[in-house]
């Protein structure tokens, strides 16, 4: 008798684990997803562009107080009259896309699969104040050696309205890579807010992830030991300390106060895309005009994906949700790492990279910005692409 009850509790055991085998396998839902913002969307969007009540501003002043007037109302001027978000819309959509629920979490993700067999899973992750469009010229160019996965952060895009940390982001991140899509090994490439997020992945799933790309390794903050710091590495948190004082308002109104900004870009075109594209000038590769690194549509595009998924404000909250956090993007990589510095973006010296993570590789690019991918393709690809294929792994 006993054993015939050991014989039923083993095989119980087994049908229940074979139950939660086939839960854990189906848990999640992937659906297709396609770009098709009603046509309410946009007739509101040219009225408030009709009625939009331009401030005063001192004479020829280009970019010296923030966003150029004149060229902003150029950029109005096209969006009425030129731009083609159809067009647009129809270009995105060429690329498989698709959303899962993580954690609660709606995530909206590109999935372009190589025909080539052998091709490394590639996880591409974009920063503020752009999205997965980052990447709309690059992905091309990878796929014939990868698979490439260009997920919407989330608070970002046609992601949930959620803002998370970069540990939080990660944490998502992973499980679509590993538990939705199947990949137990895949690569990690970010910049900006991906790179942290990149970091964070690298250091909570070091056994998935063989190798990362960054475009930007973490910055001084006025906590480190000077005394174990180089000369360059001194004179880098100089110029970041000198950066902040004329550059990072943003930053600190994004990580104190989102709210109270995000009442004006939520509801007005032409406020937002000032927002956007004085960052797309101020951080775009050094010298000329911001249209010369640019254009008009590939501006709209990016404003626009913010404007109709009305994400400007759980975007920024991103800032606030990981501000005076210990994250694990902060802890030092040793993770096999790239790092590409881009001539408009913070001179990083090796020395400072190799302080926050494994350099095995560090390029200083000879143009490109902060939207490298998206700026220089080609070149950024090229980077990109040589550093993997240098790493091990499937």
């Amino acid at each position: 008798m006993k054993q015939t009850i050991l014989v039923l509790a083993i095989a119980m055991i087994a049908l229940t684990s074979h139950a939660q085998s086939k839960k854990s396998n189906n848990m999640f839902t992937v659906k297709p997803f396609k770009i098709d913002v009603q046509q309410t969307v946009l007739d509101d969007l040219q009225t408030r562009l009709r009625q939009t009540r331009w401030p005063d501003a001192p004479e020829n002043i280009g970019w010296k107080y923030g966003t150029d007037p004149e060229f902003l109302k150029s950029l109005v001027a096209y969006w009425q009259n030129g731009y083609d978000w159809r067009k647009q819309e129809a270009a995105l959509n060429k690329f498989p896309q698709f959303t899962v629920e993580i954690d609660g979490v709606s995530i909206h993700f590109l999935h372009i699969k190589s025909k080539n067999p052998n091709a490394r899973p590639l996880l591409l992750i974009h920063g503020w104040p752009d999205c997965f469009y980052r990447f709309y010229k690059a992905i091309p160019l990878l796929t014939d050696d990868y698979d490439v996965i260009v997920p919407s952060i989330p608070g970002f895009g046609f992601s949930g309205h959620v803002s998370m940390t970069d540990d939080g982001s990660a944490k998502i991140f992973a499980t679509l890579m590993k538990d939705v899509l199947g990949y137990n090994s895949f690569l990690v490439a970010g910049g900006d807010v991906g790179s942290g997020i990149a970091k964070s992945i690298a250091n909570l799933y070091p056994e998935n992830v063989p190798a990362i790309h960054l475009s930007d390794v973490g910055y001084p903050n006025g906590s480190e030991d000077w005394s174990t710091m180089s000369k360059a590495e001194q004179e880098f948190g100089q110029f970041i300390q000198q950066w902040w004082y004329r550059e990072g308002a943003y930053s600190m109104l994004h990580a104190t106060k989102p709210q109270t900004q995000a009442f004006g870009l939520n509801d007005s075109p032409a406020g937002l895309a000032s927002w956007i594209v004085e960052k797309f000038n101020t951080w775009g590769s050094p010298g000329g005009t911001i249209e010369e690194h640019f254009t008009k549509d590939e501006l709209l595009t990016n404003i626009m994906i913010y404007w109709v998924s009305q994400t400007i404000n759980s975007s920024m909250r991103t800032y606030a949700e990981g501000a005076y956090q210990q994250l694990a993007s902060g802890q030092k990589v040793n993770t096999p790492t790239g790092v590409a510095v881009f001539p408009g973006d913070a001179p990083t010296p090796r020395e400072w990279a190799e302080r926050k993570t494994n350099v095995k590789r560090f390029t200083v690019m000879e143009k490109g910005g902060h939207f490298a991918a998206l700026e220089a393709p080609e070149l950024w690809v090229n980077e990109v692409d040589t550093f993997f294929k240098s790493t091990p792994g499937k």
